[in-house]
């Protein structure tokens, strides 16, 4: 598999868009492999990201999630999610250039009703509401600017997300 081919397919999107748990139902229909940036970074660390931010700070984290991205996209052939923001670096966005990039796209209602009150998301622990919205408004061109496709994810389930990006995968 050529390093265009893989992985099978690389999901952005903001907090609450559902890169997770759709590309979790994703790959399961595709038969391949999972794997989220979020999960390497905190295996990597040995504690959560919440605590990364408390104890580094976001700088380091960034750092992380850009060495995490680097080699999830040298290494894995399934379905990698990414983390929200790791469209903010320019190295990661340059690296998804030649990679299928499906951009999970949710209006804040929703993604506010997905991520609840923040716990487990540093950067959404005061002012939830306002900080996903700026966030959101921030990261959308940034998304965008990578994807090759985009799907909304409004008021749907995981499952009929996924079979949305499938037919995508294919052309």
């Amino acid at each position: 598999m050529s390093a265009a081919t893989r992985p099978v397919c690389v999901l952005v999107g903001a907090p609450g868009s559902g890169k997770t748990t759709v590309g979790q139902v994703l790959a399961a229909e595709l038969g391949v492999e999972f794997r989220d940036t979020d999960a390497d970074i905190e295996r990597q660390a040995g504690k959560p990201i919440p605590e990364i931010f408390v104890d580094e700070g976001e700088a380091h984290f960034r750092t992380l999630e850009r060495a995490a991205v680097a080699a999830a996209l040298a290494s894995c052939d399934g379905v990698l999610a990414l983390g929200g923001g790791a469209v903010l670096a320019e190295e990661n966005r340059a690296a998804l250039v030649g990679h299928r990039v499906v951009h999970l796209s949710v209006e804040l209602t929703d993604a506010v009703k997905r991520v609840g009150l923040g716990i487990g998301r540093p950067l959404l622990t005061i002012n939830p509401r306002a900080t996903l919205k700026h966030l959101m408004d921030q990261r959308r061109p940034l998304y965008a600017e990578v994807a090759t496709a985009t799907v909304m994810t409004d008021g749907r389930t995981p499952e009929e997300i996924a079979a949305e990006i499938i037919p995508l995968l294919k052309r």
